[in-house]
């Protein structure tokens, strides 16, 4: 990949605006995981280090319009406590009050821009908003890998009109892949589960074309169980994607494994019982791969060379149907292969549990580090080549 990161450009006394991934969980204390804010650490240092004038834009969450539970304001008082600097809070992403504040930074000093999705036009990928943006600053800088697969005006537009450059952490996350999953040695088993087939079919289409091996859970497991033609009781499928999984699971020839048992309930909040997948009692609905799931799907882990692990296998958040999940996690973490892990539900279980030093590569990008295990064309990342050919 052909595209200029940090260390080629002069930042001293520039003003820098940095795309930074700071879509993080919140509760009633303020940040509940500060994941993915350390990620972006490095290259705010770096960029302080060398005199920068640092603006920082980021969305949160999925706002229609502005929503003040999704402010900022809770992010910029971690992002403070981490760095041990004052960060200055902008109410606003663009416009007088937003260029007024900016003007009075000084070198090495930090602003953090208010919610980008308070503003329909940055998921229209709209370019009189992305060139308001770029009126800030001297140098675009994108250090959010997790919204590289989204053509938005902050990750794709932006890059037409500023000289435009990888952050640290964008840079690792693409090395670190490429590196892994370039040659990956075999088995190549990869782990699918979350929610919706239909945010995956794409990528679980090529990911069938390279490894040896998918595993499925969590609800979307359903969908495939349907498409074999079982009942799942109350369980959670899509009725549009049966006949895609049907077509996978014939076109793959056994490479897709599905779970043999499962947890039921009545609800989330209902006591759990093991049923085999064959007979799922009609009033009760699956949350979690069973018992002889996670033994079948170990003996496979144990032996492959390369993992690549995205969603959760069962409602992890819930103590009682996180088994799954976490006995997975604990079989992927003792595996000397390679392994790399994505989504932040998936990224959530793993702190939970203590684990995120045991894989080779954690990503803080979900959809993103899909799109690009399957060798999907990252928008984020084509702005930034385009840029360099420029």
């Amino acid at each position: 990949m052909a595209f200029r990161t940090l260390k080629d450009i002069n930042v001293s006394h520039k003003k820098v605006l940095v795309r930074v991934d700071f879509n993080v969980p919140l509760n009633s204390k303020g940040v509940e995981d500060n994941t993915r804010i350390r990620a972006a650490l490095p290259t705010i240092r770096y960029l302080r280090r060398n005199k920068a004038i640092v603006i920082l834009m980021t969305h949160l969450g999925r706002p229609k319009g502005v929503d003040d539970r999704l402010r900022l304001d809770s992010v910029a008082k971690e992002l403070s406590r981490l760095l041990k600097v004052k960060i200055h809070k902008v109410d606003d992403v663009i416009g007088e009050e937003a260029e007024q504040e900016i003007s009075e930074l000084r070198p090495g000093e930090v602003c953090l821009l208010e919610n980008l999705r308070f503003h329909i036009e940055e998921e229209k990928d709209d370019k009189d908003f992305a060139r308001s943006l770029a009126d800030f600053a001297d140098i675009y800088v994108n250090d959010a890998f997790a919204v590289s697969h989204r053509a938005h005006a902050s990750v794709h537009a932006i890059t037409k009109y500023l000289p435009s450059v990888a952050g640290f952490q964008l840079q690792k996350e693409i090395e670190m892949m490429d590196k892994i999953l370039h040659d990956p040695k075999r088995p190549y088993v990869a782990v699918m589960g979350g929610a919706k087939v239909s945010d995956k079919i794409e990528v679980i289409e090529k990911l069938l074309k390279k490894v040896d091996a998918l595993l499925i859970g969590g609800a979307m497991m359903f969908t495939f169980l349907k498409a074999t033609g079982l009942s799942v009781g109350k369980s959670r499928f899509e009725k549009d994607k049966v006949s895609i999984a049907k077509k996978l699971m014939k076109k793959t020839k056994g490479k897709i494994m599905l779970p043999t048992d499962c947890l039921v309930s009545t609800s989330p909040d209902g006591k759990p019982q093991l049923s085999d997948v064959r007979r799922i009692p009609s009033m009760m609905m699956g949350l979690d791969i069973g018992r002889e799931t996670v033994t079948i799907y170990s003996e496979i882990l144990r032996e492959a060379k390369t993992i690549v692990w995205n969603g959760p296998l069962g409602m992890f958040e819930v103590k009682k149907f996180a088994n799954g999940t976490n006995e997975i996690a604990r079989i992927i973490a003792k595996n000397r292969g390679k392994s790399v892990i994505g989504g932040g539900d998936t990224i959530d279980a793993i702190n939970k549990l203590k684990l995120g030093k045991r894989f080779t590569h954690v990503s803080t990008g979900g959809g993103a580090s899909l799109d690009f295990i399957a060798g999907k064309v990252l928008p984020g990342i084509k702005a930034l080549e385009e840029n360099f050919k420029r």
